[in-house]
This record gives C-alpha cells, sequence and structure tokens, in this order.
C-alpha cells in the first residue's frame, strides 16, 4: 500500500497519506457560523427531500445538525474514534500527533471502526441538551457554564479523503474541476470500507441497493454557478459556499479566503484527523475553549476574538453579511458605500447587500393624516 508523503497545511507538517496526494484544479468549500444557527433543520429536511427519499435510503442523512456535546448522528461517532486515537498533541498551531493513517492498525488503511445499525436509530439523540447545572445564585458568563450548541454537517469533500483512499475498487474519486468527493455506483461492491475510514461517518450504506452513497454537494447545483441546497435554505443565513485555495495562494477577494486565510475566523472539524476538511466552522462565542479547540484546533481564541470584532471590522462584516443573500455561488466580494456587493465566478455582481438596514422613524403624529401612530389610551 502507498504511503505518500503530503503537505497538509492544517496541521502544519507532512503526513503519510496512503493515495497519490493531488490538489483539485478548484476545492469546493463552504463556511458555517455556528452561532447563527437554531437547529430548525430546515437544511436537513431540504437535503433529505432531494437526495436521500429512495429504498435504503431511509436511515441517510447526509446533512444534519446535532446538539453538541451529547449530539451525534451516528451515535457517538467521534468519541469513539477520539477514545481509540487516545491522547494527542499540538505544539502550537503544529499537530505532533498521529493522523488517523499514521494510526492505522496493521493491514487498515486508516484508523476508524464500522458503526452498527442500532447506531443510526437516533438522529436526534441529546437534541438541546446542555452541559452543566445551573446553581441558585448563578448568572451569565462568557463562555457559558451551562453551555450546548448546534453543529450543522455535511461532507468535507476532504482534500486527503480517506473513503477514497480505502476504497479496493477505487469506486470513490475527488473531481479535478472542483474538489467534490463522490461515489461511482457501477464500481462500488459494498465493501463498506469507505464507512469505515471516514472519521466523520458521512459514508452510508444502502442495504438494498448493496452499494455507498453520500453527500454529493449538490454538484449539478454547482455547476449551474449556484449553491447547494442545504446553504439555498437555511432560514438562519449561517451558510456560504465558495472555493477555497492553500494559504500561499490566498485571495483577500475570496470570501471564503477571507474568511479561512486572512482573518482565520473560521476553522475546520477536528483538522487533526489529517484528512484537511474544506467545511469550515466559525467556532461558538460561549463554549469553553477547551472543548472547542479540540473540536476546531488551536486557533479557537483567535477566531472567536475576530468575529466578536466584527462590528468594528466592516471588511468581516461584508463577507458574513453575504451569508444566506443569494443562490448564486460568490467567487469574489468587495466592500463599497456600506453595501456588500458579491460577484460569481465570471465577475458578474449576483447581489449587493447593506451592511445596516435603513431606519425610519415615523413621527407620533401624522399631521397629514391625522392620526397618531400609536396607542394613545
Amino acid at each position: 500500500m502507498p504511503r505518500n508523503k503530503v503537505y497538509n497545511w492544517q496541521i502544519k507538517r507532512e503526513t503519510v497519506y496512503p493515495f497519490e496526494g493531488v490538489r483539485s484544479q478548484k476545492q469546493f468549500a463552504a463556511v458555517f457560523d455556528i452561532n447563527k444557527c437554531i437547529a430548525c433543520q430546515t437544511c436537513t429536511m431540504a437535503c433529505k427531500q432531494t437526495w436521500t427519499t429512495g429504498k435504503g435510503q431511509d436511515y441517510m442523512f447526509w446533512n444534519n445538525v446535532e446538539s453538541k456535546p451529547y449530539g451525534f448522528y451516528p451515535l457517538a461517532w467521534d468519541v469513539k474514534l477520539l477514545g481509540m486515537l487516545g491522547p494527542q498533541k499540538w505544539d502550537g498551531e503544529t499537530f505532533s500527533g498521529k493522523t488517523i493513517f499514521e494510526a492505522a492498525p496493521r493491514g487498515q488503511i486508516a484508523a476508524g471502526y464500522l458503526p452498527d445499525a442500532y447506531d443510526y436509530a437516533y438522529p436526534n439523540v441529546g437534541e438541546d441538551e446542555p452541559y452543566g447545572t445551573v446553581h441558585q445564585g448563578d448568572y451569565i458568563t462568557v463562555p457559558h457554564r451551562v453551555w450546548h450548541f448546534y453543529l450543522a454537517r455535511i461532507c468535507n469533500h476532504c482534500t486527503y479523503a480517506a473513503c477514497l483512499a480505502s476504497c479496493p475498487r477505487k469506486a470513490i474519486y475527488k473531481r479535478p474541476e472542483d474538489g467534490i468527493v463522490l461515489v461511482d455506483q457501477k464500481r462500488c461492491r459494498g465493501y463498506r470500507e469507505c464507512v469505515r475510514a471516514c472519521p466523520y461517518k458521512r459514508v452510508f450504506f444502502n442495504k438494498s441497493t448493496k452499494i455507498s452513497e453520500k453527500c454529493i454537494a449538490c454538484y449539478p447545483k454547482v455547476e449551474e454557478g449556484t449553491q447547494t441546497q442545504c446553504i439555498t435554505t437555511c432560514i438562519g443565513r449561517i451558510r456560504l459556499n465558495g472555493w477555497i485555495h492553500t494559504p500561499d495562494q490566498a485571495d483577500p477577494e475570496n470570501p471564503i479566503d477571507y474568511l479561512v486565510h486572512v482573518k482565520k475566523a473560521a476553522l475546520p472539524l477536528f483538522p487533526q484527523f489529517g484528512l484537511e476538511p474544506n467545511i469550515y466552522y466559525i467556532p461558538p462565542v460561549h463554549v469553553p475553549p477547551p472543548f472547542s479547540r479540540q473540536m476546531f484546533g488551536p486557533g479557537v481564541e483567535r477566531a472567536v476574538q475576530a468575529y466578536q470584532a466584527a462590528q468594528e471590522d466592516r471588511t468581516l462584516l461584508a463577507a458574513l453579511t453575504l451569508f444566506g443573500s443569494t443562490e448564486f455561488w460568490i467567487s469574489r466580494f468587495k466592500l463599497s458605500n456600506g453595501l456588500a456587493i458579491g460577484f460569481d465566478d465570471a465577475g458578474t455582481e449576483r447581489v449587493r447587500v447593506p451592511l445596516m438596514e435603513p431606519v425610519y422613524i415615523r413621527p407620533f403624529y401624522d399631521e397629514k393624516l391625522e392620526v397618531y401612530r400609536h396607542n394613545i389610551t
């Protein structure tokens, strides 16, 4: 089995990847703002009704929203893997522990496990269940002593995808034009090695067709220049699609690059797994940093500080304002005269949104209509 060396910028070092490590011409990515998610599950249902209504897909949620710290789908997916890997360490921003590829048992591509059927039986386990208890005389602090937050999840379309590397049939591939990871269902024989290897458990096995299935990043929409179903239907406006570059090629006019590389306000989920995932999260501001640091890496405090200062940073505020503002793909943005303006791949303006909504104060008494605008009784 090949043990290629690749550079993973998220963990700031070379690492082992048991497949050819070739970056795509463009890389599909998204940023999710956890602080705005209300767990309405609109994204979940939009994805479900679009892609997984067929036979054998009843248990599949390519998009789901979990309540952390006690929510998981499948059950305990992250806790089990973290337990298998054991204590790990960051030296500053460099990960000095073992990735799932470096910790792989003999004869396996990656450290992982195959979930039981019952692990998928409780998609809403732990929903709205907080950590901690409220005592007499308690008061609100930041970070909170009693807390939970919502974690929206889709396939990360990783640069170094474990599902791709683990497939004996090479039925999983990464599209060179956009970095979206797909399953060739004609080649798949249902060995489920992809399910075992994916640390995020975003690959699902269809027991009716005997093949694996997963989030396809709504690639028909991406090809048309529009954002994915989960992003365009999100009523909380917590998400934004775009392309991401490596840090050395970051474009400050690209909203994803700006949030991830320039402001460093958005972080990957469990970067220590070593897959270089391409879905990024603005960490919750009210959660104790040690918990967030375990999930999103050592840049949590800096990301939270940047996000909390957005009111004074108008360029950052412009990037955040574009979330949920249009169904079109946003490749470039700018701030002009108090407006956040988004452009597509061709440079066509697709949206402009004011940073501040106009405020109109009506007079208490309307002389023209000779009426009061408020209840005066």
